[in-house]
């Protein structure tokens, strides 16, 4: 049924007429007079609007090039990492997920397909589900099982981003503030450039960062029309995984959309929860002036809320029986590792502007080089403007979490308060969130061990901090 609806869907909007038109000093591509994009400052700016399939076809056409270069690395890449193709990955999300997905996002993702396919650029809606499920099938799902089917130690997943939230006596005005950078695999983290500002016909308009095709933010740094703002880190070494479940991309556009509280959002994050991308997520809801930190693993979650303080995300878990019972040596507390050395520098940054923390406070934190290990500023793995391609890993507790050198860091900044997010407004910085270079030649040149990355890196030059408001 979902097929022939995708065929039906798309032969309507064949029928119609399409209008893209470009200016050039704005760089503004507009389809229909609803989907448009713009480019500033090495962001992609994406508005959709409307019924689920006609928003899904305008953002597939929209960001057509960007979906292009994705698919390119997803077949060479996932081959490279996982022995497996990317068509193996395909069908095994199609098994999982497409049970859980309802009838509105399915029509979304059929949408993403189909504008892309329009736009010369064929994609399935296959491929559409499992590329927003990527991080959690190769993080997640293929870990465990690789562990049950071939006897490979699971080494737990990924970790990264820092985040804080803050909110009462601890900012200027007692208004909520949040900050959050992503860092990630280069060659991963170089596609999360996408501000996507979704309409829906129902629900609540949801504004993000995001990345090209997907229908959630994966970076996880959002506001909606519901007056919630939120983000997260991820929980490091997280080892549990139920693939009977709903994927995290799903349960987090619902709780997204259709969240009017902080209850809501928990129960849409609970509701058929698979483990998967299991993280630490931090919710502010304006009308309350409250917000909460909530971890959330398989078996076990927390919930903590208030209305006067922090809350910081460094990839480790406060609750003991995450931390020990579903994951596996997240790094807390120990300050040779990034985990534990930004839980240290995020406190004492949180305390150092207590009372002043805003938006210019958030900046100044997501740029931080200060590496409270060896006492100095230093860019590296462990500063919460993480630079593992600066580091050497002299010190690793734990071989292999990431290799020395990895091209892996900060790829973002974003912050905003509760005053913007009422008008949809965020601060955004594209590439660093100090503003650090990256030219992808010149580092492999001097790192040649990744040298199966050239063709798969794209430069990331300094750019500015850039305003961003929604349905401008």
């Amino acid at each position: 049924m979902k097929k022939i609806l995708l065929v039906l869907s798309l032969c309507l909007l064949l029928i119609s007429t399409i209008a893209l038109a470009a200016t050039e000093t704005e760089k503004v591509y507009s389809l229909d007079g609803k989907g448009y994009r713009y480019e500033k400052d090495g962001w992609i700016y994406v508005h959709i609007e409307g019924e689920p399939f006609e928003r899904g076809f305008q953002h597939g056409y929209l960001v057509a090039d960007q979906l292009a270069e994705i698919r390119k690395s997803l077949e060479y890449l996932t081959y490279w990492d996982s022995g497996k193709d990317w068509g193996f990955f395909v069908e095994q999300a199609e098994k999982m997920w497409e049970c859980h997905i309802d009838s509105e996002i399915m029509q979304e993702i059929c949408g993403i397909a189909a504008g892309t396919t329009y736009a010369g650029i064929p994609f399935t809606w296959q491929e559409i589900m499992a590329w927003n499920g990527y991080e959690e099938l190769m993080d997640y799902w293929w870990p465990t099982e690789m562990e049950r089917t071939y006897n490979k130690i699971h080494p737990g997943a990924d970790d990264r981003c820092s985040a804080f939230m803050a909110v009462g006596s601890a900012t200027k005005g007692g208004k909520i503030v949040m900050a959050h950078n992503s860092f990630n695999n280069f060659e991963w983290g170089q596609f999360a450039n996408v501000i996507l500002d979704i309409v829906p016909a129902d629900g609540f308009r949801i504004f993000m960062q995001s990345q090209a095709g997907y229908i959630h933010s994966m970076a996880d740094f959002f506001i909606t029309g519901a007056k919630l703002m939120g983000t997260e880190t991820t929980i490091g070494g997280f080892k549990e995984y139920d693939e009977s479940g709903a994927p995290e991309f799903y349960r987090v556009r619902k709780a997204m959309q259709y969240s009017t509280t902080l209850d809501e959002f928990v129960g849409y994050m609970l509701y058929e929860n698979n483990g998967g991308y299991a993280n630490t997520w931090m919710v502010g809801d304006i009308k309350t002036n409250e917000i909460m930190r909530f971890e959330l693993g398989l078996k076990f979650y927390k919930v903590d809320r208030t209305k006067d303080g922090y809350f910081i995300g460094f990839n480790a878990p406060l609750d003991p029986r995450i931390r020990n019972l579903e994951c596996t040596n997240t790094g807390y507390a120990d300050i040779r590792r990034h985990q534990g050395a930004r839980q240290v520098r995020l406190e004492e940054l949180m305390e150092q502007y207590y009372s002043g923390i805003d938006a210019e406070i958030g900046k100044v934190v997501l740029g931080d080089h200060y590496d409270v290990y060896l006492h100095k500023i230093n860019p590296c793995s462990r500063t919460i403007d993480a630079h593992y391609e600066l580091d050497a890993r002299e010190y690793m507790s734990e071989t292999g979490r990431p290799l020395p050198f990895r091209p892996r860091g900060a790829v973002d900044g974003k912050v905003c308060d509760s005053d913007m997010a009422l008008n949809f407004t965020m601060w955004a910085r594209w590439g660093n969130s100090s503003g650090t270079p990256f030219d992808a030649s010149e580092f492999l040149e001097e790192h040649i061990q990744w040298d199966y990355l050239e063709g798969y890196l794209i430069d990331r030059p300094t750019q500015p901090w850039s305003l961003f408001k929604a349905g401008k």
